[in-house]
């Protein structure tokens, strides 16, 4: 049986799994109300409105249930209705009639029964019995909260989720996979290496870097603007936020302004203002400031941005998903002719920064078009989409670049290819963008004078290179377990004391250290060295120096590394060379 095949067969049983799950909640709990249960990369949820708090204490009792259930052997029934019937039959579920009255007149409305006794609305398929998920192994795994079709001013849900594989060695496996997983989890290791904290107080999506990941942010973004100096980009610094009027130019205002932080009230202000949730119509100005000839295209503009986007609470993610974030951002303006090479040049030096950065074992390529159906969440013609993306394609098949394709996923001025990663559990989010943009030059008047003394519309390229920083760094904590390479370690070596005796000596390799340039840290505590040890190590410091008094006397080191590496009698010059040489190439 092929993948794809393989594939469905499991999202089907998945599916009809789902509506086992839902039947026996039905007969646990008679009072439930089911909305919607679909089936998820490693199983299937259902929402459920109920009025007694599920707990794990639950868990048992409903998968025996789901178990009964199977063991019957009861078929899956289909039945068309028409709407009357339809809304006769769910009159006691609010989340169905709700449901069945936003389809369309003519759409086919069709219930899947369970036995005799169960039925819920679906458009299917499913397995022909019951009996058929015999062998399927599931565990429900947790309960959470889920406003109703998430929205925070619906009804809050519960909303329970369930392990589901075709036999017990792939879910045991996965659960195993699951357990490694939350050990490398940003979200809880980078607060536990102080990378980084959240407050109730201050808000969703706003995260504290504390000193130490402050300092790996640090490092990659002077890493970043460095190379990007190179490369022949030229660093800007604009404003926080602007008046709406340049957000109704870029098209922001009509087709982005739910993602935005407005400051003002239209309605009672004379100038409303926004804090900008990108910077291209900010750097753009830069491009206005003078008139510009074909001369001076390509014209590389890039800044490390802080932005802002109104993210809905229930997406906010550690520091994957934040709603104060820093970007390496640019916008690039050029010639059509130019185009491709410029392209090129910004994937080029994306995957440049992913392989020194040890992200690019795991990534894709998402070719992000618009939906020519749904044309009011863009701004422009057809011809110009049409333009851009046939742009796009020739440019990557020139380029060899395996990419699928994201319909409707464009940016509303122009199509994108997304860098696509995953984190530990699976989740697929974008990493970095770049962009073709024929549309905003021409809303904002920016213009070159050709060979031909004709003045013509640049084309627009907007790039990242290393994408948002914070999920940068969560991406790199969850890669290394915490243990960043030497480069990026926010403290690279520490001083070790064995006893009081030794700590004038250890304090002189420390000042050493630090003048060498390294981030060093001292612990001459009266502890004992094996608890001092153990602390540094779980703290994922490269290397640690150990100095008693057969080192103090021979003015030598012993080391040891975070691979348990260990070494005595080494000389403090020939180490600290060695760490600079794996600095400077900035060894994985």
């Amino acid at each position: 049986m092929e993948k794809k095949e393989k594939d469905e067969k499991l999202h089907i049983s998945r599916h009809s799994l789902a509506h086992i799950l839902a039947k026996a909640l039905v007969e646990l709990y008679p009072t439930t109300k089911l909305t919607i249960g679909p089936a998820i990369d490693d199983g299937f949820y259902y929402d459920v409105d109920l009025d007694e708090q599920l707990t794990p204490d639950h868990f048992n009792a409903i998968e025996k249930k789901m178990k009964e259930i199977i063991n019957k052997g009861e078929n899956f029934v289909r039945k068309v209705l028409n709407r009357e019937e339809a809304l006769k039959l769910f009159k006691d579920n609010a989340y169905k009639t709700e449901i069945i009255n936003e389809l369309p007149d003519d759409a086919e409305i069709s219930v899947y029964y369970t036995g005799d006794d169960f039925f819920d609305l679906c458009s299917g398929p499913h397995v022909e019995s019951t009996r058929n998920l015999q062998n399927y192994a599931f565990k429900i795994h947790a309960v959470n909260g889920a406003y109703w079709r998430g929205n925070e001013k619906n009804k809050m849900l519960q909303r329970i989720y369930v392990y589901a594989f075709a036999d017990k060695k792939q879910l045991n496996d996965h659960i195993t996979m699951l357990e490694e997983a939350r050990k490398r989890d940003h979200n809880k290791l980078g607060r536990e290496l102080e990378l980084f904290t959240t407050v109730d107080y201050i808000g969703q999506g706003l995260p504290i870097l504390l000193p130490k990941g402050a300092k790996v942010i640090q490092l990659m973004q002077r890493f970043v603007e460095d190379e990007e100096a190179k490369r022949g980009w030229q660093i800007t610094k604009t404003p926080f936020m602007a008046k709406s009027d340049l957000y109704k130019i870029s098209g922001h205002w009509d087709h982005y302004k739910e993602g935005m932080f407005v400051l003002g009230d239209e309605k009672k202000d004379k100038e409303v203002y926004a804090l900008r949730p990108m910077t291209c119509p900010f750097q753009y100005q830069c491009y206005l400031n003078k008139p510009r000839s074909y001369k001076d295209l390509p014209l590389r503009y890039d800044e490390t941005s802080t932005l802002f986007r109104n993210e809905a609470s229930g997406e906010m993610h550690g520091l994957i998903r934040v709603r104060q974030f820093t970007l390496s951002e640019g916008h690039l303006m050029c010639t059509p002719e130019q185009l491709e090479d410029e392209f090129k040049g910004c994937l080029e030096l994306a995957r440049f920064m992913l392989k020194t950065l040890g992200l690019d074992e795991d990534i894709s390529y998402r070719f992000s078009q618009w939906d020519p159906n749904d044309k009011e969440k863009y701004i422009g013609t057809q011809q110009q989409w049409d333009d851009a993306q046939n742009a796009m394609e020739r440019i990557l098949k020139d380029l060899e670049i395996p990419y699928e394709v994201g319909v409707g996923e464009a940016a509303f001025y122009g199509p994108k290819l997304d860098i696509q990663i995953k984190n530990v559990f699976g989740k697929e989010d974008t990493m970095i963008t770049i962009q073709i943009d024929q549309m905003l030059a021409e809303k904002f008047g920016m213009e070159y004078t050709d060979k031909d003394g004709v003045k013509k519309t640049p084309v627009i390229i907007h790039r990242s290179s290393i994408g948002c920083y914070e999920r940068t760094l969560a991406y790199m904590i969850e890669k290394y377990a915490g243990a960043f390479p030497l480069w990026l370690a926010p403290v690279q070596v520490k001083v070790l004391t064995l006893t009081d005796r030794n700590n004038d000596y250890a304090n002189k390799l420390y000042k050493v250290l630090q003048e060498k340039g390294l981030r060093a840290e001292l612990d001459d505590r009266n502890e004992k060295v094996g608890y001092k040890i153990r602390e540094a190590l779980s703290m994922k410091i490269p290397y640690l120096i150990i100095v008693g008094d057969e080192e103090e006397k021979s003015e030598t080191i012993s080391i040891r590394g975070r691979g348990f590496e260990s070494a005595s009698g080494l000389k403090l010059a020939d180490f600290v060379a060695r760490l600079e040489n794996e600095i400077e190439t900035k060894k994985l």
